[in-house]
């Protein structure tokens, strides 16, 4: 049996939604996230180092793609998605003052039993977004 290669992380996310215009004014407005690429089909942000949010045009992502490069396969979801952009603790309070005064409203907060505190709150497409500070997970303390 072949030994496994190792997983360097998560590269990608995505979530998607019904309004681009709308999801581009939450996520580089409100989030502040910058935009790398805006496509018919596709926004992809920067998500911190190395980590890309790809917002994807709901019921428009199920074909394949030809690309000089290759195939991209067709996905697409339906209902709510969920993700988690990572914080730091001392950022919870400017968080929820920066969420309330633009009208975000924070539907959840849990404190997790390592310690950590996360922020549940929508956007404009319904889906669940979460900022989490650690400790978290074992693999996420600080």
């Amino acid at each position: 049996m072949a030994e496994r290669p190792e997983i360097n992380g998560i590269l990608e996310t995505s979530v998607y939604v019904d309004d681009m215009d709308k999801a581009h004014d939450f996520y580089g407005g409100i989030l502040g996230l910058k935009r790398m690429v805006a496509g018919e089909r596709l926004f992809a942000y920067d998500a911190g180092p190395e980590q890309t949010l790809l917002v994807f045009y709901r019921g428009h992502t199920g074909e394949d793609v030809p690309t000089p490069g290759g195939v991209v396969p067709g996905h697409d979801t339906s209902g709510s998605g969920h993700f988690a952009f990572k914080i730091k603790p001392e950022t919870l309070d400017p968080w929820r003052v920066y969420l309330g005064a633009n009208q975000v409203d924070i539907i959840s907060e849990v404190v997790w039993p390592a310690g950590g505190t996360s922020l549940y709150f929508k956007d404009p497409d319904g889906n669940i977004l979460e900022l989490a500070a650690a400790p978290l997970w074992p693999n996420y303390l600080s």
